[in-house]
């Protein structure tokens, strides 16, 4: 199943030398939520993302958007990180 665009939440993420940009992300549990990843930086670990709530763990690609649809979230936090755990990552909260 799957929602129609307009009713998904679309989020750009950025991983920079500064880690995860944004770092936190705020979402509504009412429609289905879509990151879209691009690393710009080879200065990090950060070559993988996961997501354990959610058992994703993706390699991202120098330069290359990577999306990943999440659905529909509960509300609460979910927190994700680079694929090694080594740098700080970011959380994603619904509310």
């Amino acid at each position: 199943f799957s929602c129609p665009e307009s009713e998904k939440q679309v989020v750009e993420v950025s991983v920079t030398e500064k880690g995860f940009e944004p770092s936190t992300i705020t979402v509504n549990p009412d429609h289905a939520v879509k990151l879209k990843i691009t690393r710009k930086t080879d200065l990090t670990c950060s070559k993988s993302i996961q997501i354990p709530d959610k058992k994703v763990n993706r390699m991202l690609p120098l330069n290359q958007m990577v999306v990943i649809n999440l659905g529909h979230l509960k509300k609460g936090e979910i927190k994700f990180g680079c694929g090694m755990n080594m740098m700080d990552g970011g959380k994603i909260i619904v509310n």
